[in-house]
């Protein structure tokens, strides 16, 4: 899943889930390693774009890469890429994001009709302090409940 990335650099939180992801793709757990995420406004590129380019410096074969690049949320990321992943032919689907955010990953995976597994990184700075953690934790945990009651997303800037 994508997080922030600064001018083409992917932040430390996306760089986590990116070496999480390289890692189980050279273990050949993940043949096809997927990016997604778009990009804001003033951004000159996206969060799909800025993980490609940094999973290709570190090895990973460009044709193994497939794109999900117009997303802003994670609710996008995944509806976005489900018919994509069906068009492949690809049924199973682990999933890397933060160990916080993995319930949710999988839940609106499995609404979208994907057999979802996860994998969640434990190099995050989420996980760094116990006070990332916390908040991290709220955040998801509301999140949910928004799901789970409207089956939407939240605002982006809801609860910081």
């Amino acid at each position: 899943m994508g997080a922030a990335q600064y001018d083409g650099r992917p932040s430390p939180v996306l760089q986590a889930r990116l070496d999480h992801g390289i890692a189980l793709h050279r273990a050949g757990l993940a043949p096809i390693l997927v990016v997604t995420g778009g990009k804001a406004v003033a951004d000159r590129t996206t969060e799909a774009e800025a993980a490609r380019r940094y999973v290709i410096e570190r090895g990973v074969d460009p044709n193994a890469i497939m794109v999900e690049d117009r997303s802003r949320t994670t609710l996008e990321s995944i509806r976005n890429l489900a018919p994509m992943l069906r068009e492949r032919g690809v049924a199973d689907v682990l999933f890397v994001s933060d160990r916080t955010h993995m319930l949710r990953v999988l839940r609106i995976a499995r609404d979208e009709r994907l057999r979802a597994w996860g994998s969640p990184t434990r190099t995050s700075p989420t996980d760094a302090a116990p006070d990332h953690r916390l908040a991290a934790t709220v955040h998801e945990l509301a999140a949910l409940a928004v799901l789970f009651l409207t089956g939407g997303q939240p605002p982006r800037d809801w609860l910081g």
